[in-house]
């Protein structure tokens, strides 16, 4: 009934006094205009970080990026130049993790009675380097002792009624190295003798006879007596026998002696003066490691096929990839954008030459245009600049195609037309108006050109069509490269590189399709 009525009816009126405003006080929005203009840069972030994959994968990146850059620099120990031939293609041996039993530098392998004998030696070599006779159980308590673990023995019947024992246990390849003989001038050997008073360190050991009871003279952990292959005892005197591994066992040395019976630690070889006459000593590695670097070998990943730390070898090779690819993405992102938007804004006969030019570039195959380049350019600039030139001939096509498209799309827009109608010029039509629209597809664009670049870029080093095998310079292919025919025996060095490759190519394949959801415009404002 309208108020009127109410009135005209005799109605009384209504005590505004009993009622009140609910929302008296406060300014109601409609929820619709309650959210504030978003730009297309913080819209596309929006939307990138509710893609998990992508965000996942970029993490990944960031931690590998950071790995490479920052590995160098931590590492004070080595650097790209250190070398040591003796632990090529060693295990991960890393001395905080050791305990654990976790990066140990140690292998699981089986061994005859013979070798595990000679395994075992070394920790009692190192033990006796005095002569006086170390025992078995002083030999597996060594630090220098290289079996971490023993199994119990498995034994089989041979065709011939003999009883033969394998052995397997968990060796550490460091210690392994054992012994060897070095050639040092006499003033190196005294300061070798200094350095072992002062740090309570054997470095030195004796020289080991060169009889019948040594069956290789040039190994200087055939310090024990052998006969037939095979090691023999005379502890506790009598006569030699063959020995079999069982507590107890104590190995009888062969080393050299002078007629006083006083063991022999060199011999001189040659040389004029006192300073530079030179000796034949036996040297426990291990430490002569040591008094070499200052420190005991720790590889993180262990060593490559050289000798080398491969997690320096392995930082190098994924900042070159980065590199290379980083770079092979901004040039191809300059040259494309320039020419495809000269295509695209002009038209006519302009893009039909640049077209016909593009289309001839496009089908050059490009593993012949990285060989060519490698074999004529890269003795002059280097195979690094000479591998970006390969790049850049053709790589810019796809990008300059992609704007070329975008280009048509906007250019008959009613907003370039009006800024034409003012007087802009071309240039700042093309680039100010028109090009921003296109950089959503260009920027994801690049980004997916990253992974392919880290991938070709490998396979060509992998099949040694791109040298970077140096010292200075190596990459994920050329690692894998060393490690295709010896990765059975040494598994790490196939498996690390390739693990970071592997992850390289998917994150960046995941990061890209991420930008491209994120900065598709029909996305735009679009919840999820």
């Amino acid at each position: 009934m309208a108020v009127n009525e109410m009135y005209q009816a005799g109605v009384p009126a209504v005590d505004k006094s009993k009622f009140r405003f609910v929302h008296e006080g406060e300014r109601i929005k409609d929820k619709v205009f309650e959210d504030k203009p978003v730009s297309y840069f913080k819209d596309a972030w929006y939307r990138f970080r509710k893609n998990r994959a992508s965000v996942i994968a970029a993490v990944i990146i960031i931690c590998i990026v950071l790995y490479a850059f920052l590995m160098p620099v931590l590492q004070t120990r080595y650097n790209n130049r250190f070398m040591d031939s003796y632990y090529a293609k060693k295990a991960p041996r890393f001395l905080l993790t050791r305990p654990l039993g976790i990066a140990d530098g140690g292998v699981d392998r089986n061994f005859s009675e013979k070798g595990l004998v000679r395994a075992v030696g070394i920790g009692i070599g190192a033990e006796d380097w005095d002569g006086h006779g170390a025992t078995l159980e002083e030999g597996l308590a060594s630090k220098y002792q290289p079996m971490l673990r023993i199994d119990d023995p498995v034994e089989k019947v041979t065709a011939a009624k003999k009883v033969t024992r394998t052995y397997s246990g968990h060796i550490d390849v460091y210690l392994e190295v054992g012994f060897m003989y070095r050639s040092i001038m006499q003033s190196e050997y005294e300061k070798i003798r200094a350095y072992e008073r002062e740090h309570d360190l054997h470095i030195l050991y004796p020289l080991v006879e060169d009889n019948n009871y040594n069956t290789d003279p040039s190994d200087a952990n055939n310090w024990y007596k052998t006969k037939k292959s095979v090691p023999v005892s005379t502890a506790g005197g009598g006569k030699a026998k063959e020995l079999e591994y069982a507590p107890g066992m104590v190995l009888e040395d062969n080393y050299k002696r002078d007629a006083d019976g006083n063991l022999i630690f060199y011999e001189y070889t040659g040389g004029g003066s006192l300073e530079t006459a030179q000796y034949k000593v036996r040297v426990l590695y291990y430490n002569y490691y040591i008094y070499k670097n200052g420190f005991e070998p720790s590889y993180l990943f262990g060593t490559d096929s050289q000798g080398y730390d491969l997690a320096l070898r392995l930082a190098g090779g994924i900042k070159l990839s980065l590199l290379v690819a980083i770079c092979v993405s901004v040039i191809n992102f300059i040259l494309g954008a320039m020419y495809g938007a000269v295509e695209g804004y002009y038209g006519g006969w302009v893009d039909i030459t640049l077209e016909r030019v593009s289309d001839i570039l496009s089908g050059v195959p490009f593993i012949i245009v990285a060989t060519l380049f490698q074999i004529h350019l890269a003795t002059k600039v280097g195979p690094v600049p000479s591998l970006l030139f390969a790049y850049v001939v053709t790589g810019w096509i796809g990008t300059a195609y992609r704007v070329r498209t975008q280009f048509y799309r906007f250019k008959n827009q009613e907003y370039v037309m009006a800024a034409r109608t003012l007087g802009a010029r071309d240039r700042r039509i093309i680039w100010k108006h028109i090009f921003p629209n296109t950089l959503g597809t260009i920027i994801t664009s690049s980004a997916l050109v990253i992974p392919g670049v880290i991938g070709s870029e490998s396979m060509l080093s992998y099949l040694g069509i791109v040298k970077l095998g140096s010292a200075e310079v190596t990459s994920l292919g050329t690692l894998l490269a060393d490690a295709s025919t010896i990765w059975t025996n040494y598994p790490h060095l196939m498996i690390v590189p390739a693990t970071v490759l592997a992850l390289l190519m998917i994150c960046f394949n995941l990061f890209g399709n991420g930008l491209r959801d994120a900065f598709n415009p029909s996305l735009r404002g679009v919840e999820e």
